[in-house]
């Protein structure tokens, strides 16, 4: 295998591309070696150098710990708990929440390997032992182990006598949606969620 074909092959690894698309980006970067390849190798440089997880949150960052972790402007009191990194970044941009977050990296999924231990649930628990916090903000997804997981950590907080509002987000209708293309899930759990 050539080092372009090694390329390739990395390349396809990344979400979001295929082998068509990797072979696309690897010809357009050797095509643009010093204006975009070169750069682009001492960002990735930097990154591996630099971000490491946050050992409170879970949040990629530069510093420890990391900058909504150190954020003393913050509510504490509220952790909002998401699957993965890019759903706390999600949020971020929204600029619409101001507490704390708690990355799981996933969801529960026993098909998968992938059980509480693997998800930090220990770590949420010890840390809301160690930290006042008045509600919990479920972000997971609507699927089934999304749902599993969100139920999971409302039983293993109630077993760890940790009192504490769990709430999660709105599910339903989106704003603007009409009803008529809605599927039956979607208008069940609407009616079933309602304000």
């Amino acid at each position: 295998m050539t080092e372009i074909e090694e390329l390739i092959k990395q390349f396809a690894h990344i979400p979001g591309f295929g082998k068509s698309s990797a072979r696309r980006a690897v010809l357009y970067l050797m095509k643009k070696r010093e204006k975009v390849m070169k750069p682009l190798i001492d960002s990735m440089e930097k990154v591996l150098e630099t971000i490491n997880p946050c050992p409170i949150c879970g949040n990629l960052d530069s510093q420890t710990p990391c900058h909504i972790c150190s954020d003393q402007k913050r509510d504490s009191s509220v952790i909002c708990v998401v699957k993965d990194i890019a759903d706390l970044w999600a949020l971020e941009r929204s600029a619409c929440f101001n507490g704390k977050y708690h990355v799981l990296n996933g969801v529960l999924s026993p098909i998968d390997g992938i059980g509480p231990e693997e998800l930090g649930v220990p770590a949420l628990i010890k840390r809301l032992k160690a930290s006042p916090v008045k509600e919990i903000i479920m972000a997971l997804p609507t699927s089934i182990e999304g749902q599993t997981t969100l139920h999971y950590i409302s039983s293993t907080l109630k077993n760890n006598g940790i009192d504490v509002k769990v709430s999660s987000l709105a599910r339903g209708i989106p704003f603007g949606g009409e009803l008529d293309y809605m599927d039956d899930g979607t208008i069940s759990l609407a009616i079933k969620e309602r304000l």
